[in-house]
């Protein structure tokens, strides 16, 4: 758990850091935000192409600036050109231009610029709240442009983000402490009629741009606004529009001609300047602006938090972590999905990332752990108790934590009787002892297991073993009995065979008790021994032991008797330490 913590820490740390492969993923996964809402028809905006056909007409570019003049005197809306006049036309028809901008207010454009260039004229604008706008706004040391007069001037220059992509255009900018409008904002400010700007800033960034007779335009800090870049527009060529315009209450014009006009990268593929103005357009008087509020990185962050919190709990069962972990993401996903509808950004991409890398961590790790605890447990009780109970053992290792619990066992000790006799007889060929003992082991403890008995342990030629431990078996003493009885036969078998080979017979003495141990791993967590402990074990030791006094080879106590065998009883006898005797028996071949 504590390393889980750690690495918790780790990825919420990173998560705050946001190094640039996140932003990059965040950009994108905003661009599939926007996407996602449904495409709309714009009814308000007409753009039109100047394309290669008529600056083929007029001889190439640029067009006269008498082209201007005449399609704007066609505007029924307001007009805007998304092209910069920064120098005297060179067929001539700067005045008969600047009589149609006089004549019909129209939107001129200029471009930010590095250098300084003398300032263009401005509209006023009121400065509100506690903050000072220049420190927040995108600010150009000049600007280029227009050398006409006109009613209006807006800035067309984009700001790619780190990808390059334009996501967000400004309402407003600063150039030498003047606040300078967009070409959007400034064509909906001629088409109400407004005279002036509102802008509200505090000690945080700009809040909003507000033209009075129109409303308040939210902003993020720096008084960008994200556009709806899945809308589309009603589109005329020039030469169409010259012909018969189709009425809008906004036109637009832009260069479409191939190698005049640059494209610009959008979510919604590239676009021409005039369609990027436009989209801005749209999006200030559709009144569903995109954006992302003030609480979306919080509200990622604790989506971050519980998500993992979550992880953390069902750790270490891939079919309960995997359902949760898709339902998690995919519910986190969603979420973010139906805020779009709600003209809400809410990124998640940082946060699902790290979900699922944190659930892969957790899950791995969970899965190695488990796996050294199966190998462990194979190899402490591969060669004690039956296959089934290894795997069942392996499938539940939560039996083996370290520590114990106190449950009802039976035991069993079996000890070879007389065997000095025996090592005296295999004196000059130690290896055929050793054999014989392993061949004895191996006949009865193959028993033992047989009945689902765990063998604690191996002391010599002595075997203890015992039952209901680390699995449950029902019946337990009497699968111990029987264990005994069926030891003895197959003794028997073994003996006959000893006396053909010529090698003397085993005799054995078998104590069986049953009663309250304590039971489980007993050690370190680096190293444990799965034992018992409890006067239990004892007792039957001391049975055992007891089968030569008693010239017996079976000694059950009174608390291991079960029905369907005839017992014949022994004597009573009692414990070191204990002052209640205990009735002990056995059962006659």
């Amino acid at each position: 758990m504590k390393i889980n913590l750690l690495i918790a820490f780790c990825f919420a740390t990173l998560f705050v850091w946001n190094p640039y492969p996140f932003q990059i993923l965040e950009l994108k996964s905003l661009d599939a935000l926007i996407m996602s809402r449904d495409i709309v028809q714009d009814e308000a905006i007409l753009l039109v192409d100047i394309d290669e056909e008529i600056v083929k007409a007029y001889g190439g570019y640029p067009l006269p600036r008498k082209f201007y003049a005449d399609a704007i005197k066609k505007t029924q809306g307001v007009p805007g050109i998304t092209v910069a006049f920064p120098d005297k036309d060179i067929h001539g028809f700067d005045q008969q231009f600047q009589q149609a901008l006089n004549q019909f207010p129209t939107v001129l454009s200029f471009i930010g610029s590095t250098q300084t260039f003398e300032q263009g004229p401005h509209v006023g604008t009121a400065q509100l709240g506690n903050g000072t706008p220049s420190e927040w706004l995108y600010n150009y040391p000049g600007i280029l442009r227009s050398a006409l007069e006109s009613y209006g001037v807006g800035l067309i220059s984009t700001n790619p983000e780190l990808d390059g992509v334009v996501r967000r255009l400004p309402l407003v900018i600063a150039s030498e402490n003047k606040i300078y409008p967009s070409f959007s904002l400034e064509m909906l400010r001629l088409a109400v009629g407004d005279p002036s700007y509102q802008i509200k800033t505090e000690q945080t960034g700009v809040e909003w741009v507000r033209i009075p007779a129109y409303g308040k335009l939210p902003t993020n800090e720096n008084g960008l606004v994200f556009a709806n870049w899945n809308t589309k527009f009603y589109r005329q060529t020039a030469a169409e529009y010259m012909k018969e315009p189709i009425p809008a209450p906004f036109v637009i014009f832009g260069v479409t001609a191939e190698g005049v006009a640059p494209l610009v990268a959008t979510p919604g593929g590239p676009k021409y300047p005039h369609e990027v103005q436009a989209t801005v357009l749209n999006t200030l008087i559709s009144g569903t602006p995109l954006s992302q509020p003030s609480w979306s990185l919080w509200a990622e962050l604790t989506l971050l938090v519980t998500g993992m919190i979550a992880i953390m709990i069902v750790a270490g069962s891939i079919w309960y972590s995997l359902p949760m972990i898709l339902s998690l993401l995919g519910g986190i996903g969603f979420l973010s999905y139906k805020l779009v509808e709600s003209s809400y950004l809410l990124d998640v991409s940082g946060t699902l990332v790290i979900l699922f890398l944190f659930w892969s961590i957790v899950q791995f790790r969970s899965f190695i752990t488990q796996y050294l605890l199966r190998l462990q447990i194979k190899q402490q009780f591969g060669t004690y108790v039956s296959p089934a109970q290894v795997e069942a053992l392996q499938k539940d290792p939560s039996l083996l934590r370290l520590g114990g619990s106190t449950k009802q066992l039976t035991f069993l000790f079996s000890d070879i009787r007389g065997f000095t006799p025996i090592s005296e007889f295999y004196q000059s060929d130690p290896q055929k002892l050793v054999e014989l003992v392993n061949r004895f082991l191996t006949n009865q403890s193959d028993i033992i297991m047989k009945h689902e008995g765990t063998i604690d342990k191996y002391m010599g030629d002595c075997i203890m073993a015992f039952w209901n431990a680390p699995l449950d078996v029902e019946d337990h003493a009497r699968k111990a009995t029987a264990a005994a009885l069926e030891m003895r036969e197959a003794l028997e078998e073994l003996n006959h065979a000893l006396k053909l080979e010529g090698s003397p017979e085993i005799h054995t003495g078998v104590g069986i008790n049953t009663g309250p141990c304590v039971v489980g791993n007993m050690g370190s967590s680096s190293r444990f021994d799965y034992s018992v402990l409890g006067d239990a074990v004892n007792l039957a030791a001391r049975l055992e032991s007891s089968c030569k006094q008693y010239e017996t080879d079976l000694i059950i106590s009174e608390h291991s008797m079960v029905e369907g065998y005839v017992y014949e009883f022994i004597d009573e006898v009692t414990v070191k330490g204990k002052t209640e005797p205990v009735k002990i028996y056995t059962i006659q071949k």
